[in-house]
Parts: C-alpha cells; structure tokens; sequence
C-alpha cells in the first residue's frame, strides 16, 4: 500500500505514519506534504497513491482547496479536530474521517474498510461534500418579522411588491397595496432577500421581479422604472444599472 500523508502539523504526521506500519505490513510512504499548495504540484507530478490521509487545515488555507485543482481517485481519509459542520458534512455524504488525536484502533478500522473489505470511497459523493463545505448554500430570507401597532406580524417575501427608503424609514409595499415598516436598511434587505426575485434598483428602491409595469429608456442612457402599484414613483437606474438590469431580466 502506498500512501500519502497531508498534514502540517509534524508531529501529528509521525504518529499517524508510526500507526499505519504498524497496521499494514509493507506499507510505502510517499511523502508528508505540508500545504494546498504543494500537496497540488505533488499530484500534478506523481501517479496516484493508493490512499491518502489528508488534515483539513493546513498551513496555507483548506485541504479542501486542493480539489479545485487536482481530481483525486483514490480513498481519501480526513483527519481533523472536532469540527461539528465538517462531521456532519462527512456522516451525510459517507466520507471517512478520523478525529485527532488519532486513534490506531479507528485508524485501523478505516483502513480496514478500504482495503480488507475491498470498498472504495464514491468520489461523486466526495465531489458533493467538499462543493456543500466549501460553496454552503445561502439562505434568504422567506419572511419578514415586524411590530405593526401593537402586533406582531410576518410578510411573507413572496408578497412583497417593491421596497423603498425614506426620511431613514424602511419602507415595505405588498402587492395588495399595505405598507409596513420595517426595523432593516436597504443593504440589509438587499443581502437578505433572493436576488433571483428582487433588484436593488437604486439607492432608495428595491423591487420584485413581478412589480413594475414598463421600463423606459431615460437621459444619457439611463433607466425609468414604472410601478404597477406606483406609477407615480421615480425609479431612475443609473447607467450602469441599467445595463446590470436588463441583464437580470433576460436570465
């Protein structure tokens, strides 16, 4: 078995090495490889170990970082101190792991199930986890809570029709014409709501997809925005955002 060690910790590394020849008679190490960036040109010039043990930090940035670069198509088996989003990343998609400080009898296990058992890691599931660890899905924002006199009330973001700023109040407009306040900035809300349904027009608008009732070309290649609810309103897009605009639109 010929193996590869990534860890830049040295004396995790020994340890980790002193129990796999323990393990596996015969048993080749490769190297002890520190680092993304050189654990990249190693792969780009060595054939493929049998199994890999691989640190998740390391001391320029992320194990993880290494598959951006390099497709690995052998067993990979993280070490890592307890981490509770990467374990439960790893129990979800199968990936094996061995927490620190090592344990020979887990690592024997773990070997046990590659090698004995004759069972290899699915690299499509590994593929899934490192883009769910290093890319997470963000989350936005479904509703809205705030005080309305003397309630409490949620809007869900599907009835918002446009969002406006004024005297420093945060205005919120559904579609059935109510207005609410809200205890939030426009760089907040524009962080917080799904930019596939909402465009921060300007400085002052933020608007649904579904809310306005025409676009208008305006001065020196400008936008006009008109509203369904509120065709009096001045919605002007800068040039620039024009442009970002109807890039939005033609998705």
């Amino acid at each position: 078995m010929k193996y590869l060690i990534i860890e830049d910790e040295m004396h995790n590394a020994q340890l980790l090495n002193n129990y796999v020849q323990q393990i596996t008679i015969g048993a080749q190490l490769l190297a002890i490889i520190p680092s993304v960036t050189e654990a990249i040109s190693w792969f780009t010039n060595n054939a493929m170990p049998d199994i890999v043990f691989m640190d998740i930090r390391l001391e320029d940035g992320l194990s993880f970082d290494i598959f951006k670069s390099i497709v690995i198509d052998c067993p990979v088996i993280f070490t890592t101190a307890y981490d509770e989003y990467a374990l439960q990343a790893f129990k979800v998609y199968g990936a094996a792991y061995l927490l620190k400080p090592i344990v020979k009898k887990e690592l024997e296990r773990v070997i046990h199930r590659f090698y004995t058992e004759k069972q290899q890691q699915d690299n499509t599931g590994l593929k899934e986890m490192i883009n769910h660890l290093l890319f997470p899905e963000k989350k936005y924002k479904q509703q809205l809570l705030l005080h309305y006199k003397d309630q409490i009330l949620t809007i869900a973001t599907s009835k918002i029709d446009y969002i406006y700023i004024d005297n420093k109040t945060t205005y919120v407009i559904t579609k059935d014409k109510s207005s609410y306040i809200v205890p939030f900035t426009l760089e907040e809300l524009d962080q917080q709501l799904d930019p596939d349904l909402f465009f921060r027009a300007n400085r002052q608008f933020i608007i649904a997809l579904d809310s306005f009732q025409s676009i208008h070309k305006y001065f020196n290649d400008k936008g006009k925005i008109v509203l369904k609810n509120n065709p009096t309103a001045e919605i002007i897009l800068s040039r620039s955002r024009f442009a970002e605009f109807k890039e939005w639109l033609d998705r």
